[in-house]
């Protein structure tokens, strides 16, 4: 059990310690001048000692009153955080998705203020994932790159990925065929390292010998497509707004299939979550309208 002074009293102590007079105290505190000095003396009488030396224009700590002060503007702004981050905590739904870095950053985080304007009572998290990366058992739901096996969750189809170059402006106008992109810079992503030679192999072309520059991940290779280093294989959606903007041209504008569709996947027992029926929905609307030719059929596992 606590054996503690009165709470007004120490605050009232606290603070004409910090401010150095009770007038100052007082305005903090927003009662009189009389009520701090009053507080101050009962807390003196409870503790059994003097907390202040009292002069005719000013306040000077005792020994003791040096002691007690720290340790009380510590507590108080311990307590004055506990409150804030209380006061703001969310009460309505927390929405965690798991996602691959370049879609969350390409596609999802563009789109997520219309989410957001529907429904602002829905916390979203995002956090980092991927194809190659569990399914965390914090996530709410996940959005995957693969073929729609994912043992004991359901998923639902996006976009059926397809492929196809994508390069600036500038370096478009000097493509007039797609035999052209075997003399051009070609840009990789090392963890997909056939997509080249399948759209070569596509397009009826023998792949060139040459590696071009390789990057860690599509994001890297996009960002360099859009300083005019070469040219990249444009995953979609990834390239979907620069090439509505025109940062990015598709010189050949057919894509090849990856063979790979993005998914949003889900726990059964995390679809009665708040917020996930109205991002899933949102999401497949999204993904519809930006899909012309609609999402494969879904897949599900048992």
């Amino acid at each position: 059990m606590r054996r503690l002074p009165s709470l007004n009293a120490l605050r009232a102590f606290e603070v004409a310690a910090r401010t150095g007079s009770f007038t100052a105290a007082a305005r903090e505190l927003n009662v009189s001048q009389a009520a701090v000095s009053r507080m101050v003396r009962l807390l003196e009488e409870r503790l059994g000692f003097p907390l202040f030396e009292r002069h005719a224009n000013a306040l000077a700590l005792t020994e003791r009153g040096r002691t007690l002060q720290p340790g009380l503007t510590g507590a108080f702004d311990a307590m004055a955080r506990s409150v804030e981050q209380v006061c703001a905590m969310r009460t309505g739904p927390v929405l965690t998705i798991g996602v691959g870095a370049t879609f969350a950053v390409r596609w999802l985080i563009p789109r997520l203020s219309g989410f957001h304007t529907r429904h602002p009572d829905v916390e979203v998290r995002i956090t980092t994932g991927g194809a190659g990366n569990p399914i965390r058992e914090d996530w709410t739901c996940a959005l995957l790159l693969g073929d729609g096996h994912w043992a004991g969750h359901e998923a639902e189809p996006l976009f059926t990925a397809g492929m196809l170059p994508v390069c600036a402006p500038a370096l478009a106008r000097t493509l007039a065929a797609p035999a052209d992109l075997r003399e051009a810079t070609r840009l990789y992503v090392a963890h997909w390292p056939d997509d080249w030679p399948l759209w070569f192999a596509a397009m009826g072309l023998e792949p060139p010998a040459g590696k071009g520059l390789s990057f860690g991940s599509y994001a890297m290779a996009l960002q360099a497509a859009l300083d005019g280093v070469g040219v990249a294989l444009g995953a979609q959606p990834y390239i979907a707004d620069d090439v509505t903007a025109g940062r990015l041209v598709t010189p050949f504008p057919q894509p090849v299939p990856m063979g790979r569709t993005w998914y949003l996947v889900s726990r059964p027992a995390r679809q009665a979550d708040p917020g996930f029926a109205v991002f899933r929905d949102w999401l497949l609307d999204t993904a519809r309208a930006e899909s012309p030719s609609g999402p494969p059929p879904p897949h599900r596992d048992p």
